[in-house]
């Protein structure tokens, strides 16, 4: 896989009423394409008038009646999408720009300055008509909004549906004429399509039509330590050391822990042994993705890095100074990694049970960069330990991660 190249540059605009899913979309979306190595970033009006006026403005300050409110807001708007043309110009390929821009006027303003600039327009509106929907949003995301810190949750919650109601009376969904654009009606039930081509777009929607507004954690781990890993030997097929094998009952002992004995859990391992053999003990049925498998080191598989550095010094210099893009000979670099478990993360977006995966450190670390919106650059160098389960929760406000090492009771 090589980097995307530089081509056409896009705006992407949400579009909805507060409590929607714009927020957690928009960042979900930033962080699939950064990690598909596009500069992604997003530009957040709300973030821009925290930033001005500081947080916790009541549903007052949103009444468009409050015509100095409203001149305030319109000009804060206008800051954030300044900002993201700006950043457009520059180094940047696809901005996002998280706004409620909820009338047709507004739209045709940005329409007409990304026609000016010479962007490409998608518009991105998210519906929700399901009270339990619009529901669980208030409380899983706003509450935890930065404008609310502090107030008592029936407070905050009286005033949030306060600020919707205001939004609703002008609010106007988008129409055919309006151009490129996605609809999303409650959380991918629906999914319209008006205007769409190009490969960026194409790759946006496929996202889109797959992921799940939700704060449904995500559980991973490695392999227990396997017989090569003892002798630092790198890929390979080797079975589990005794350690590991350990690994896989207190795992096995952990997960009963967590779930009750009536919970749906999924277990996505790679093809080799020593993931197969880690889930063994878990008793449950497991789906295999060769898409999982450790990178693959081609000639340099089963070798020590002492080995590749006195043997290949040249290659174990190149990979050295940069293990993003370095492919070993006959192998995989970390981007082809990435490139491959594309269509794993996909399928985990797309699920609203638990997922349980186990798999190796090269892919470890590109799924947590990937949850976690971490430069692509970091990737090769998270740290990952062994004997560790990893717990990811997406939030609209970023990915909290909690670690549980889980420490073999035996020597050896």
């Amino acid at each position: 896989m090589d980097r995307p190249r530089r081509g056409r540059k896009h705006l992407i605009a949400m579009v909805g009423l507060p409590a929607r899913g714009k927020t957690f979309t928009a960042r979900k979306l930033v962080g699939y394409l950064s990690w598909l190595g596009y500069p992604t970033q997003a530009f957040n009006v709300g973030e821009h008038r925290r930033v001005t006026h500081g947080p916790g403005q009541s549903h007052q300050y949103f009444d468009p009646a409050n015509r100095e409110a409203a001149k305030q807001r319109a000009g804060i708007a206008e800051e954030a999408l300044d900002e993201a043309c700006r950043w457009l110009r520059g180094a940047g390929r696809i901005a996002v720009y998280d706004a409620t821009n909820s009338t047709r006027e507004r739209r045709q303003s940005i329409a007409e300055r990304v026609e000016a600039e010479d962007f490409e327009l998608l518009f991105i509106e998210i519906v929700n008509d399901d009270p339990a929907i619009i529901e669980a949003n208030l409380r899983e995301t706003k509450l935890r909004s930065p404008d609310y810190e502090g107030v008592p949750e029936a407070q905050a919650l009286a005033d949030f549906r306060k600020r919707i109601a205001h939004y609703e009376n002008a609010y106007q969904t988008l129409e055919e004429d309006e151009g490129a654009w996605v609809r999303l009606r409650n959380r991918g039930a629906q999914v319209v399509i008006n205007r769409v081509y190009g490969y960026i777009v194409g790759r946006v929607v496929f996202f889109l039509s797959n992921l799940q507004v939700s704060n449904r954690p995500v559980w991973l781990t490695r392999h227990g330590q396997s017989v090569y890993n003892l002798h630092g030997r790198i890929g390979g097929d080797a079975s589990l050391s005794a350690q590991g094998a350990e690994y896989a009952l207190s795992l096995a002992a952990h997960v009963r822990e967590v779930f009750s004995p009536e919970a749906h859990l999924d277990v996505w391992t790679s093809t080799l042994r020593r993931t197969v053999l880690t889930a063994e003990p878990l008793g449950l049925q497991t789906g295999s993705w060769r898409a999982l498998d450790e990178i693959h080191a081609g000639v340099c598989e089963g070798m020590t890095y002492e080995e590749v550095e006195r043997s290949m010094p040249g290659e174990f210099e190149a990979r050295r100074r940069d293990k993003l893009e370095y492919r070993y000979p006959r192998g995989e670099s970390y981007l082809d990694v990435i490139n491959r478990i594309d269509r794993v993360l996909i399928e985990l977006e797309r699920y609203r049970t638990p997922v349980l995966v186990v798999t190796h450190r090269a892919v470890l670390r590109a799924m947590v960069a990937y949850f976690k919106q971490l430069p692509i650059e970091e990737t090769p160098h998270l740290e990952m330990p062994l004997h560790t389960i990893i717990k990811l929760t997406p939030t609209a406000y970023g990915c909290l991660e909690e670690r549980v090492p889980l420490p073999p009771r035996v020597e050896g």
